[in-house]
């Protein structure tokens, strides 16, 4: 399998946003609540919960929903501070989940930094109770595509090369697929495209750093860049009332446990 990803960078970079989560919280419970609200439009009564990489915008939610919470995270540190019984997970290829331990799984943003998305699907599934539900939510294709053009772009005006600095996002149309291949019933996979506008374009940075998104592509330079590269690049980015604006396109995915 190609490695993508730097596993262990990306732990790196969530232990140090535990620290620093507080600015950006509001924004990560309000892409949380976009899953929250599918919960609550089943039927179904849920008791025993997993929050996996919900980073402290899940588990509270669900505690206050009457449910017994499990939050698993790779790094401690975000597993840690997350709102329920802490997990931390030993590594990608088996995240020694209790099998058949849940009736709902939320995983929201915390699959795109892995290599083996279907195999990721897999044991998620497996640590689902029959009937058990799984949500999860990740970037897909067309999320910072402004941006990624314009680094590239940018950097290659400005020292002649390039280096991956924006992350690779799933089609949605594949998305559908990854559940179906997992052996998840009734896979659903559909999109919400939101615009986040910033008044000080570097604040987008420092959000992706404090939620533990910073570059963790194995492909990366690990030369400091040039000064001028980031600001430079921002300026380039499309604005809407005089302000910055950034597109997430957010996959969400829904499949139940047979």
């Amino acid at each position: 399998m190609q490695t993508i990803f730097d596993f262990d960078a990306m732990v790196k970079h969530r232990n140090r946003a535990a620290r620093r989560l507080a600015p950006v919280l509001p924004v990560l419970e309000d892409l949380a609540e976009r899953l929250l609200d599918r919960l609550d439009d089943t039927t179904t009564r849920f008791s025993r919960a997993l929050d996996f990489g919900g980073r402290g915008a899940v588990a509270p939610a669900l505690v206050a929903r009457g449910m017994v919470v499990d939050s698993a995270d790779f790094s401690p540190a975000m597993a840690a501070v997350a709102g329920g019984r802490p997990i931390a997970l030993p590594g990608p290829a088996d995240f020694s989940l209790t099998a058949e331990a849940y009736d709902v799984i939320l995983a929201p943003f915390s699959l795109h930094f892995l290599d083996d998305l279907p195999g990721a699907l897999i044991q998620l599934r497996r640590a689902l109770k029959p009937g058990g539900l799984l949500l999860a939510s990740l970037p897909a294709l067309g999320t910072l595509h402004e941006l990624r053009l314009a680094l590239l772009e940018t950097e290659e005006q400005l020292t002649g090369r390039v280096s991956p600095r924006v992350s690779p996002f799933p089609d949605l149309r594949d998305c559908a697929g990854l559940l179906q291949r997992a052996g998840f019933a009734h896979p659903v996979a559909d999109l919400e495209e939101l615009n986040f506008l910033y008044a000080n374009p570097l604040a987008l940075l420092h959000e992706l750093r404090d939620a533990g998104e910073t570059n963790a592509l194995a492909g990366r330079s690990r030369n400091i860049p040039p000064r001028a590269l980031f600001p430079a690049a921002l300026a380039a980015l499309p604005e809407i009332d005089s302000r910055m604006a950034v597109k997430l396109h957010m996959a969400v995915l829904t499949g139940w446990a047979s």
